[in-house]
């Protein structure tokens, strides 16, 4: 092979490693977020807020189980964030900056993490929150957003890639009480909290 073919072969080879590194890049990590939370809204899952004794960390409830909550950390684990421990190393490193609406006194591995407020609280001091908009154009596949339903209920979703069909509003994918869905609820209630977190890689 001569000088120049063998230089043209490297070039190639160089330009294929380069695309197949972009492709790869593209994909992480919103698409494999998505793919992930999707993933969730096709199991049959039962509503169930019980409180549980859980490992830690990687520490879940029983895969048929769940609450909003759980679809975020199932959700984000599958691409291998640990929203348990997390929340439970800055808890402990900042307990008093954590809502005190359980009057507790310490961290709790259990349950902490599954409480919207504080998962809302650690993404704020994490620097990961956005305005509250009402333009459904400023909501992004893979943020996260909260409400406040019915009741005084916190409730925690993330936002799709599918749009409804007039293409104004992305969907929502969510835990609301039937197990995990794709619908169109960006609007449904008042948003509490806007996030975009990402961890860097």
């Amino acid at each position: 092979m001569s000088q120049v073919a063998t230089i043209k072969c490297v070039s190639l080879v160089y330009c294929v490693i380069l695309l197949v590194a972009s492709q790869t890049c593209a994909q992480e990590p919103t698409d494999t977020l998505l793919d992930a939370a999707r993933a969730r809204t096709h199991k049959t899952e039962f509503y169930d807020s019980t409180y549980r004794v859980i490992a830690y960390p990687n520490g879940d409830v029983p895969d048929a189980l769940g609450v909003c909550s759980d679809l975020i950390i199932r959700t984000y684990r599958a691409i291998n964030i640990d929203l348990q421990l997390l929340v439970h190393e800055d808890m402990q490193a900042h307990f008093t900056q954590y809502p005190n609406r359980w009057q507790l006194k310490k961290p709790d591995t259990n349950i902490d993490h599954r409480r919207v407020p504080n998962l809302q609280r650690y993404f704020e001091r994490q620097g990961a929150a956005l305005p509250v908009s009402h333009n459904p154009l400023d909501y992004k596949p893979g943020d996260l957003v909260t409400w406040v339903l019915p009741g005084n209920s916190p409730h925690i979703g993330i936002v799709s890639d599918r749009l409804t069909n007039d293409t104004k509003r992305p969907y929502i994918m969510h835990n609301i009480g039937a197990g995990p869905v794709e619908e169109d609820a960006l609007f449904n209630y008042t948003i509490t909290g806007h996030y975009r977190f990402r961890l860097p890689p």
